[in-house]
Parts: C-alpha cells; structure tokens; sequence
C-alpha cells in the first residue's frame, strides 16, 4: 500500500472512530440551547359526558313508540343492552385515550438499558484509576443510591402505564351504564334519579381516569430525566417503549444468593464501605485509650446522669466539670468515636431489619392480591354473567362486576409495584446505600369504589 494510501486510510478511520462521540457531543448544547425547537405533544382527554337531562316522552303513545322500536334494535344483538353499545362505540371520539401499547417508536426499554442510558449522563458515577479507599467507597455508595432511583423511577412508570389502562377501561363501563340509563330514560323505563346516579358514577369514573392518566405522564417525565431524555416528542414516545406489564412477583421470597435471616444484619452492615472505615477508625482510637481514662469517664457519666432532673420537670443537660477528662483529646476522639459508630452500626442494623420486613409485607400482599383477591373477583364477574345470559340480573349489574374486576386488577397491580419498589430498595442497602423508608404512594386508580347495580 503506497504511503498516501495508507494515510487516507488512518483518516478515515479515525473519523469513524471519532464521528460518535461527535454526534453525541451537541446533546446537551441543544437541550440547553433555547432555540432548539421541542414542542409539546398536545393532551388528549377523554370526552367529559354531559350533565343535561334526558328528554322524557311527551305523552303514553311516544313513550310506546320509543319503547318498541328500542326493544326491536336490542333484540338485534345475541346480548342484548351490552352488544348494541359494543357495536355503536365505534365512533372514535367517545373512546379514552389509553396509553399506546408496542408502538414503534423506539428499541423497548427495560429497567437495563434504561440503566445504562441514565450512566451516561453521570460520569460522577464511575470508578477511575488512582482514587483512595474513601473516594470509591463514596462513589459505591452514589452508584447504590442512583440505581435505586432509577429502578423505582422505571417501575412506577410502566406501573402507571398499565394503572391508567385500567381507569380507562373503568370509564368505559361507566359510559356505558351512563348511555344505557339515558336509553331507559328516553323509553319512559327509568326516573331520572336512576340516571342522575349512572351519570355521577361515569363523572367519578372520567376524574380517575384524567388522575391516572397525569401520574402517568409525571412517572414517564420522572424517567426521562433519569435517562436524559429531554426532547418532547422523544419523552412522549417513551411510554410505548415500556413494557405493558411489571414482571411476575416471585412465588417465593429469598434475601439472596447466601443469605439467611440470620446472616442479614451482617450483610448489610458489611456493604457499607463508609462503616468499614468508621469501624477502623474507631478501633484504632478506642485501643490507644488507657482502661483508666475510659472508666473515669463512663464514672463522671453515670454521675451526670444521676443528676439530671426527671424528664418534664427541667430542661437542663447533663454536666461534667472534670476538668482533667474534658481537656484529654485522646479521650474525646474515642468517646466520640465510639457513640458515632455505635449510632450508625444500630442504625445500619435497624435497616436491615425494616427492609426485610416490608419487602416480606410487600410479597405477602402482592401474592395474595393475584393469587386470591384477582381470582375471586374474575369468578365473581363470571358468575354474574352467566346470571345475566339467563336474564337473573340486569346490564347494570354486569358493568358493576367488570368495575370491580378492574379495581380488583389495579389493586393488584399496585401490590405488585410495591413489591418491585421494596425490593429495589433491598437490593440497595445490600449494596451499601441507605434505606429510604416504606413507599406510601397512592394509586389513582384506587380511588374508584365500588358502584351499586341497577335493574
């Protein structure tokens, strides 16, 4: 290869090499830039229904002419009430705007590649040659915390996902009770307090759902962020790139790979670098103290204590005036040493056992919730539709089961999220992070009650 040759050959590879890195570079320029156009993708809300009354027939013969030519439309369809609404909620601009489910938008994002993509916006993150024990040991417990985040950020966007699924499919069975008694209405078959009911709980039904629908769009914004996606057409798409469903809660419960319900406290305690070294350096103070000094101390302690008043009565400290004691720096580093160590060894502790027993809590409901509550609620709805095919109940009672089923399905699904959110919570403070506390975060979806039937 002559030598211009094979200097346009090293050029172009290094172009190849560096054309990446280039085409990333302007990322965060752009996002910064307030010229860099990112409009936002307009709202869409579902149709909010009417509080108007319904028109009565004016006389007994309209109200006759209503009521058969209603009964000769519904005895068109196999079940009756149900199947004509079916058929006729074709008309696109009644339909809730559910969450688009394997859309093309993007590569599917699993909690994975959603960790990777969010590491590339934090470099703080990464370990580098040449650092000290304590610089890694503070970048393993960021790196603990900011998995985490990203874990429940991931979770409670595809949770809320599936969550407003459900309130719009909870919508949609109020709407059609709500257009049924209008139906009933109009044929003289119904007063309108029956309706006004129907309309009330279709009302209730459309705030759950624009509720969930906001959760959702706020945990997608959260997730974003996370990941470093800051253009709005691109943010909006996330959501058709998240899984439809939060994977199944384990049947059975382990701590992890050789762990015990004896060996968690050490566990947890030993996946703290910072208490490592706190340890050590408590260690190394404590043994350079003479038994002497240490017991004339814990001596002028007790006889603080002695002193102190009864609580409520004053609110004065306890008081040492050993002037020789006080002024032992040796003696002050060891004391102070050992009470830190001590709070943050039973704290770190007192951890570990809160984190166990909520995920084990976690576990528990979200089992039952599928396993039982999902189960009997799905028979329930089954036999209430057996009871409607031979005419025992009424449509109304049949929208009422399927509400309930749902509301049983989202219940479950907020079950599940918990478990997923405890047990990321777990697997931090294994990796040396610090628990943050039992997750006490409604669903939207669990504000929706039961709905009584009607005949």
């Amino acid at each position: 290869m002559s030598r211009t040759r094979l200097r346009t050959a090293l050029l172009s590879l290094a172009c190849c090499a560096w054309w990446p890195a280039q085409a990333q570079m302007p990322g965060a320029l752009q996002a910064a830039n307030p010229d860099t156009s990112s409009s936002a993708v307009p709202l869409v809300l579902p149709a909010t229904g009417s509080a108007d009354p319904q028109e009565r027939p004016a006389d007994l013969a309209r109200a006759r002419e209503i009521w058969q030519r209603a009964n000769q439309r519904v005895a068109e369809f196999p079940r009756g009430h149900i199947d004509l609404l079916r058929w006729e909620a074709k008309n696109p601009g009644q339909t809730a705007p559910a969450p688009a489910q394997g859309s093309a938008a993007g590569a599917p994002l699993d909690l994975a590649q959603a960790l990777r993509l969010s590491l590339r916006q934090r470099p703080d993150l990464f370990t580098r040659a040449g650092m000290n024990a304590p610089e890694q040991a503070a970048v393993q417990v960021a790196y603990a915390d900011h998995v985490r985040e990203l874990q429940r950020a991931w979770i409670d966007a595809v949770a809320a996902q599936q969550s407003w699924r459900h309130t719009a499919e909870m919508w949609e069975a109020t709407r059609t009770g709500s257009e049924l008694g209008r139906r009933m209405v109009g044929a003289g078959n119904w007063s309108q307090a029956r309706l006004l009911r129907e309309q009330l709980l279709e009302a209730g039904a459309w705030q759950t759902s624009v509720a969930a629908q906001g959760s959702a769009l706020m945990a997608q914004e959260r997730l974003a962020q996370q990941i470093g996606l800051w253009d709005a057409e691109a943010v909006a798409q996330l959501g058709a790139r998240l899984p439809t469903s939060l994977p199944a809660v384990p049947a059975r419960l382990a701590p992890g790979e050789g762990l015990s319900e004896k060996t968690l406290e050490a566990a947890v305690l030993r996946a703290d670098p910072l208490l490592a070294q706190q340890r050590t350096l408590a260690e190394r103070d404590l043994i350079a103290l003479s038994s002497g000094r240490r017991q004339a101390w814990n001596d002028a302690v007790d006889a603080a204590l002695s002193a102190l008043p009864d609580p409520g009565t004053a609110a004065t400290p306890p008081h040492i005036d050993n002037l020789s004691l006080l002024r032992d720096h040796p003696l002050e580093r060891a004391v102070e040493a050992e009470a830190k160590l001590l709070r943050a060894a039973g704290e770190r502790r007192s951890m570990a056992r809160q984190a166990w027993a909520q995920l084990q809590m976690s576990h528990a409901r979200a089992v039952h919730a599928q396993d039982v509550v999902a189960k009997l609620q799905a028979a329930l709805e089954q036999e209430t539709l057996l009871r409607y095919n031979g005419m025992l109940q009424s449509s109304w009672e049949l929208l009422a089961s399927a509400r309930e089923r749902m509301q049983s399905l989202d219940s479950a699904l907020q079950a599940r999220r918990d478990f997923w959110r405890a047990q990321a919570d777990w697997q931090a403070l294994l990796a040396g992070a610090r628990y943050a506390g039992p997750d006490n975060d409604s669903s939207p979806g669990a504000g929706a009650g039961a709905t009584p039937a009607g005949h």
